[in-house]
């Protein structure tokens, strides 16, 4: 399934149990919230069992303060609801200090990873997930 919008898009792959989400531009509270709401629905095939997510940050710009709440909630609702794996894209210092700033809001600072490029999170997921799916060999270790 796949959702569009201004500020985000979602690609879900059921077959793998990942979500992958691209971020847009500057962020108010209302997307923020949008943005959760959407992410919710389009995962909701996958929460049945341990599931991964890719974030795609690198067109996403420093947002509004308020959103760092919104989204570290929206992190402990993922990790609340069987996210194991949590990979987010991102290149740009700012965006990655605020983004750092939800993983605090969210209990997420030890536990996500951050990539500079899609490239490398795209191995490390299919290294360490895609590839390790049940069958294959061990669940993956909780790093939501």
């Amino acid at each position: 399934m796949n959702t569009w919008s201004f500020e985000f898009s979602f690609r879900v792959d059921t077959d793998n149990a990942v979500i992958y989400a691209k971020i847009h531009g500057l962020w108010k509270a209302e997307a923020a919230r949008s943005y959760g709401e959407e992410f919710r629905k389009e995962v909701q095939p996958l929460l049945v069992a341990p599931w991964a997510k890719l974030i795609d940050l690198s067109n996403w710009r420093t947002s509004y303060p308020e959103v760092i709440g919104i989204i570290g909630r929206h992190m402990a609702w993922s990790t609340q609801n069987n996210c194991v794996l949590s990979l987010y894209v991102l290149n740009n210092p700012s965006t990655f200090k605020q983004l750092h700033q939800m993983f605090d809001k969210g209990g997420l600072k030890e536990v996500a990873l951050t990539f500079r490029t899609m490239a490398e999170a795209e191995k490390y997921l299919k290294e360490n997930w895609i590839n390790r799916r049940p069958g294959a060999s061990p669940e993956p270790r909780n790093i939501c």
